[in-house]
């Protein structure tokens, strides 16, 4: 049977182009039928790298059948995956977030968690010298992997094994960081077509801090006029979008990019108990700007306190 590769819900660029470079080292390098998928429409940033590379954008999936077999990249928490997930016979886990718990395989398998910026700086370490063999569109995948994730380097979580490995992909690319970060960055942007429920849920991840259920949305922008600007209707939507996911709140912090801080939407008093003990804010209105603030992964979700 063809082995699935997948990421997270709500497919950033990461959950987007890994899957597609595991699928080629799979299928190319270690002769395993393989293929990627999508539990989701990738964003506009993930759709761009898509178009940029010339890439068949990934089937969507929502379930997986019993038995079939899997790798899971760019997550290993369980509400990020199809409901039925411990049913497949996942083969492989590789990721770089915190364990989370809760998935159960059929017997022992290979599991690669690391603290890099990315995902697929792991499979490029994964691959040794097969990484050489990528073809163009593949390492341009991985590239704008990393530039994502790192904000082009900006933010926290980025190593200088993260920088060394898209450094060497940009010479081999003959590609300018600088130029195509901002391309990527303008997509990432664009977000003008989008409902307020679909900006909440398009980078959004579900945590329990102390017995409260949060979707965690993250909005990276180098454009956040854009967005601050609709405020009052994704407070607004914020309401419904908990309630359909079994939510008690919706925090959506919005990523300035270029300012290197980030502006959290506080629609209740829920929301201004949290800014102020998890990140000592004085909050005077219906937002609260945070410095420094780049990453969910490493700065929000660690310091959450309700």
């Amino acid at each position: 049977m063809t082995i699935q590769v997948f990421g997270h819900k709500s497919p950033d660029t990461d959950s987007t182009g890994s899957p597609i470079v595991w699928a080629w080292y799979l299928n190319e390098i270690k002769g395993e039928a393989a293929a990627p998928k999508l539990l989701g429409e990738p964003n506009t940033e993930a759709a761009f790298v898509l178009k940029r590379w010339n890439l068949d954008k990934p089937e969507i999936i929502s379930a997986v059948e019993a038995g079939a077999p899997v790798v899971i990249v760019d997550t290993n928490n369980p509400a990020e995956l199809p409901a039925d997930i411990n049913a497949a016979d996942i083969r492989a886990i590789i990721d770089h977030h915190k364990l989370v718990g809760g998935i159960e395989t059929k017997g022992p398998i290979d599991i690669t968690v690391r603290p890099l910026a990315c995902t697929a700086t792991i499979l490029i370490d994964l691959m040794g010298d097969d990484a050489d063999k990528m073809p163009e569109a593949i390492k341009g995948a991985a590239l704008s992997c990393i530039l994502s994730d790192t904000l082009e380097f900006r933010s926290p979580t980025t190593t200088d094994h993260d920088k060394a490995v898209a450094q060497k992909l940009a010479t081999e690319l003959g590609i300018d960081i600088p130029s195509y970060a901002a391309e990527l960055f303008e997509a990432k942007s664009d977000v003008s077509a989008f409902s307020d429920a679909e900006l909440l849920r398009m980078d959004s991840k579900e945590y329990n801090i102390d017995g409260t259920e949060f979707r965690v949305s993250v909005l990276e922008t180098t454009a956040p006029k854009i967005v601050l600007d609709r405020k009052d209707s994704l407070m607004n939507s914020m309401v419904d979008v908990a309630k359909e996911d079994g939510a008690d709140q919706v925090l959506l912090f919005v990523i300035d990019i270029l300012n290197e801080e980030a502006t959290l939407l506080v629609p209740n008093d829920l929301v201004k108990t949290v800014a102020e003990k998890s990140f000592g804010a004085t909050v005077e209105g219906d937002t609260v700007v945070l410095p420094g603030i780049m990453s969910r992964k490493k700065q929000i979700i660690p310091n959450l306190k309700v």
